[in-house]
């Protein structure tokens, strides 16, 4: 081979190299500060988002602009009806997925279950009701504070109850579960400060059929049944299914 030639090799194998490495950082740059994903591995949010489904969740949507890039990019206010990945406020570790229902200002209540919001009963066709199933503290809400045990809803119902409704306080919102009766959600823990969300989910982009034990920590059993019924656990139904709010007046 001339020296020529072997140049000519040597720049393509370097061109071919900083390409790739160019798009794998492109890649982990985009999946860490644009796009995050996220297993869902409980069901409080089943009727639209199941155990086992896998999203990405949109991590600009909701960043603050500046004074420049408030023009550029299409910074979003957080929504009533939004659905929200967040830092969950008595466990900044770990992650949430909720519904908001409630935004700074609002007022609301809730009465035999039903969503009052300034004064309204509001329109939830997302969620769903355990049959039969009563739990008088979080069907009737706000309730006495004494009932509670979180420093963190102790302090919402003891300071922003008025009148028997709940103030959502600046820079925080109010956030359930679409399961109404098995969602571990802001009637228990409070209110989710502002800077606790992390972004919106867009679209699920594989769904995998397991339990929720499944979910928690590294499990070879998980990796395992994943190589084994890859194609039979797989809801390919799901696969690609847009998150979309749901506006709540």
């Amino acid at each position: 081979m001339s020296k020529k030639q072997e140049n000519k090799e040597n720049t393509g194998i370097r061109g071919f190299i900083h390409e790739w490495s160019t798009t794998i950082l492109l890649l982990l740059f985009g999946t860490t500060t644009i796009l995050q994903a996220f297993v869902v591995p409980t069901s409080s949010m089943e009727g639209t988002i199941l155990i086992g489904d896998h999203l990405f969740v949109d991590k600009m949507c909701y960043a603050p602009g500046g004074s420049l890039s408030k023009h550029l990019l299409p910074y979003l206010e957080v929504k009533r009806g939004d659905i929200i990945v967040f830092r969950v406020p008595t466990n900044i570790r770990e992650n949430y997925v909720k519904r908001v229902v409630g935004v700074p200002g609002d007022r609301l209540k809730l009465v035999n279950k039903k969503v009052i919001l300034n004064g309204h009963p509001i329109e939830e066709p997302y969620a769903l009701y355990i049959p039969n199933f009563s739990r008088p503290y979080s069907d009737n809400f706000p309730p006495p504070p004494e009932q509670w045990t979180y420093p963190t809803a102790l302090d919402m119902l003891r300071n922003h109850v008025k009148d028997g409704e709940l103030v959502v306080p600046p820079g925080h919102y109010f956030a359930m579960g679409d399961n109404r009766d098995n969602s571990l959600d802001s009637r228990f823990w409070g209110f989710v400060p502002r800077e606790n969300i992390v972004g919106k989910p867009i679209f699920i982009y594989w769904s995998y059929d397991a339990p929720t034990e499944r979910y928690i920590g590294f499990d070879l059993d998980h990796i395992f049944d994943i190589a084994t019924n890859f194609f039979t656990k797989t809801r390919w139904n799901r696969m690609m299914r847009p998150l979309r709010p749901y506006p709540i007046q």
